[in-house]
């Protein structure tokens, strides 16, 4: 039995474990925890310790916020992270960095959906965080930081420069990556001054239009405090208990129809927190920034899936509920003002109310955020790979269609964890598995080479993957959504009768 690995990180010894071939730490300090004095600041150099950590078990995940929450885990050590390296002996390993998703609220490095052990046999050293999301991390607070998940990420992003080439990895190759909020962070990552040459290439799916101005922050931050009977500070709020904060989260967010007439299309999402355009961390959205000229743009390997919205519609029970009222209060909510209603409608003549809705909402939310920012960052002076993930799960009688998060076990290549099979089906399908196995590889070669192994993205032919059970290289699919948004970029959530910031 081989000695168990060990390597010397900047804070002391950590010794991990041999698992499938590679070499894995598991929840490894890359700032103190957030608590105490420490709440809702910025993130805390790691302390140094003596000895050998032991690097076994995962850390556990910062206080988690709705639908899909799970009860508050033991111990306050929320910022750490995990390394799984297919040689801690080798050196100058590409380096991919892995932002967990779950629309601010949620963020778990340890869901056994983010196995690394596939990128690690393709090469690559994988890193996975944790960082504060739901209160912890974006509510604005009077007295602490706005964005204090992006800040713990961008911590991470510096361990990750000053440790990585102990684990074989090559500092000055990280590719950032994540889904759904992680690839929000991704985006928001990609125009940051503190990022800034933290790492070299970007992987984004499904990234949301998600933003709040500080005028529906700060309303949001004030009847969540109200409710707990504290002020909207950080010395106020860090007297309640981070489980009761996050409980309060998550009722707050299943109540947001009471709040519609004031918070609009934020109350149309269902999450009451999200990053905040603060004027310092984050200035500005990522598509505003690149296509202004205020960002560079970088290798970026970006894409959405057909049918992004399915996946809530199912999971709230909607499916096949859906009437004209919602169609219509869709469009309104989210269609881009002031022709949008009237062009969903002219282009979709013969769409049911559903099929309108989760046009509408995909689009809105995850499939046009996605597409601009390979638009954005190509006028940038970047390099886009576009792809859309088109095959439909077999899973669950196929309901689920081409869905939210179904690319995840694709990518990872963990069709066989309870939520891959929920997701992907069970057993999955020849098709799905040859679509896992082309994302996996994309992955590796892009985060190797900057090539995924198809043309990049040019506004004049809009060449774009189009995964399915013939994948193919063609023009962007989703044109009549294109056309309808080509001159909208997403724009953040503000107070319904506050003036445009």
């Amino acid at each position: 039995m081989p000695e168990q690995p060990t390597v010397r990180t900047t804070e002391g010894l950590v010794e991990g474990r041999w698992r499938r071939g590679n070499a894995e730490f598991r929840g490894i300090p890359y700032a103190r925890p957030p608590v105490g004095t420490l709440r809702f600041a910025a993130p805390a150099p790691p302390r140094p310790w003596e000895g050998t950590r032991q690097a076994a078990e995962f850390g556990p995940p910062p206080p988690q916020a709705g639908p899909t929450a799970v009860g508050p885990a033991e111990g306050t050590d929320w910022l750490t992270l995990n390394v799984c390296t297919p040689d801690p002996g080798a050196a100058g390993l590409p380096v991919l960095v892995w932002i967990p998703g779950g629309g601010y609220m949620t963020a778990a490095s340890g869901d056994p959906l983010y196995d690394p052990a596939a990128p690690a046999a393709a090469g690559l050293v994988v890193v996975s965080v944790n960082y504060r999301v739901g209160a912890e991390g974006f509510a604005l607070l009077e007295g602490a930081p706005p964005n204090r998940g992006f800040l713990d990420q961008i911590a991470a992003l510096h361990w990750v420069r000053r440790n990585i080439a102990s684990f074989g990895g090559d500092p000055g190759r990280v590719t950032v990556a994540g889904q759904s909020s992680g690839a929000g962070s991704v985006a928001a990552l990609l125009t940051m001054e503190r990022a800034r040459g933290l790492f070299r290439r970007a992987i984004a799916h499904s990234v949301p239009g998600l933003h709040c101005t500080p005028a529906l922050a700060e309303q949001v931050a004030t009847v969540l405090a109200q409710r707990l009977g504290a002020a909207p500070t950080a010395a106020s709020l860090s007297g309640v208990d981070p489980a009761r904060l996050a409980e309060e989260v998550t009722s707050l967010s299943a109540g947001l129809h009471d709040h519609r007439e004031r918070w609009g299309r934020l109350a149309g999402i269902g999450a009451v927190v999200c990053p905040v355009l603060d004027g310092d961390v984050l200035t500005e959205t990522p598509w505003s920034a690149l296509t202004g000229g205020r960002a560079n743009g970088t290798e970026l390997l970006v894409g959405h899936t057909r049918d992004e919205f399915r996946l809530f519609s199912v999971m709230t029970g909607r499916l096949g509920t859906f009437t004209d009222q919602d169609a219509r209060t869709a469009l309104d909510l989210f269609a881009p003002a002031p022709d949008g209603p009237d062009a969903y409608r002219a282009a979709h003549p013969g769409a049911t109310p559903e099929e309108v809705l989760e046009t509408v909402y995909s689009d809105a939310l995850f499939r046009m955020p996605s597409l601009h920012l390979a638009r954005a960052n190509t006028a940038a002076g970047g390099t886009s790979f576009l792809f859309e993930l088109r095959l439909p799960s077999p899973a669950s009688g196929g309901i689920l269609g081409a869905c939210h998060s179904l690319d995840v076990p694709l990518a990872f290549g963990t069709l066989a964890t309870p939520t891959g099979k929920a997701l992907a089906g069970d057993p999955p399908t020849p098709e799905i598995v040859a679509v896992s196995h082309e994302l996996q590889q994309a992955w590796a070669r892009f985060a190797t080479t900057g090539d995924p192994g198809w043309s990049p993205y040019h506004p004049d032919r809009q060449l774009t993957r189009v995964m399915d059970a013939v994948s193919e290289t063609v023009p962007y699919p989703e044109q009549a959504s294109h056309r309808i948004w080509e001159e909208h970029f997403p724009a953040p959530f503000d107070v319904v009768d506050a003036p445009e910031p």
